[in-house]
């Protein structure tokens, strides 16, 4: 009875990890409205999710400060009622969007780690047009994605393809020049009514 019961619990546990994508596609118009291009240099960020309790990674985004501020968050539950998608990438990433895309993951049992290398503007385009071109990602692919997305970009070929948000991270964190921190937050575990205030925020 137990080996039937752990068969059958292993099976919606791998039903609910290996998802198919979801694709989206803004249109041309809503996504040229949403163009926001950020102070300061290029650079790429990494923001990887950590499980206070198991100390294991959950999840991995990459937010790209090329011509404009996009965020790759594959396979991610964050969405904006005002920011358009196309297949995992979000357009108008401003400073409130932004933080709020840390605040909705950094909660009492979840942890966010944000890493930042600044790099030249080819570099960023380069990564952009990867992060664009790379569509909609299953369930529990989003490191592999982002290795894969960062492999191939001038500087990152240090970046081994793997499915674990934290050796993603640790790789990363090697990278010469790199800074970071870590965001808490002593939120609820529920925190999906972030996204209700988010709803009623403007996006900048």
């Amino acid at each position: 009875m137990f080996r039937i019961l752990s068969m059958l619990i292993l099976a919606v546990s791998l039903a609910a990890c290996v998802g198919g994508a979801e694709p989206k596609w803004a249109p041309d118009a809503d996504v040229t409205a949403a163009r926001f291009v950020a102070e300061g240099p290029p650079s790429i960020t990494l923001y990887t999710v950590i499980n206070n309790r198991s100390q294991a990674g959950a999840h991995s985004g990459l937010l790209i400060n090329a011509s404009e501020r996009i965020l790759f968050d594959p396979a991610g539950t964050w969405h904006h009622p005002r920011i358009p998608e196309r297949n995992d990438v979000h357009f108008g990433i401003t400073d409130k969007i932004k933080n709020f895309y840390i605040d909705y993951h950094a909660r009492e049992t979840f942890r966010v780690v944000e890493q930042t290398l600044i790099v030249s503007p080819q570099v960023a385009e380069i990564a952009a047009t990867r992060a664009k071109a790379y569509g909609a990602v299953p369930k529990a692919q989003c490191a592999r994605s982002v290795s894969s997305i960062l492999s191939g970009v001038p500087g990152f070929e240090s970046i081994n393809s793997t499915w674990f948000p934290k050796a993603l991270m640790d790789e990363f964190g090697q990278l010469p020049g790199v800074t970071g921190r870590i965001i808490r937050d002593e939120d609820a575990d529920k925190n999906h009514g972030v996204l209700l205030i988010q709803a009623a925020n403007a996006p900048n």
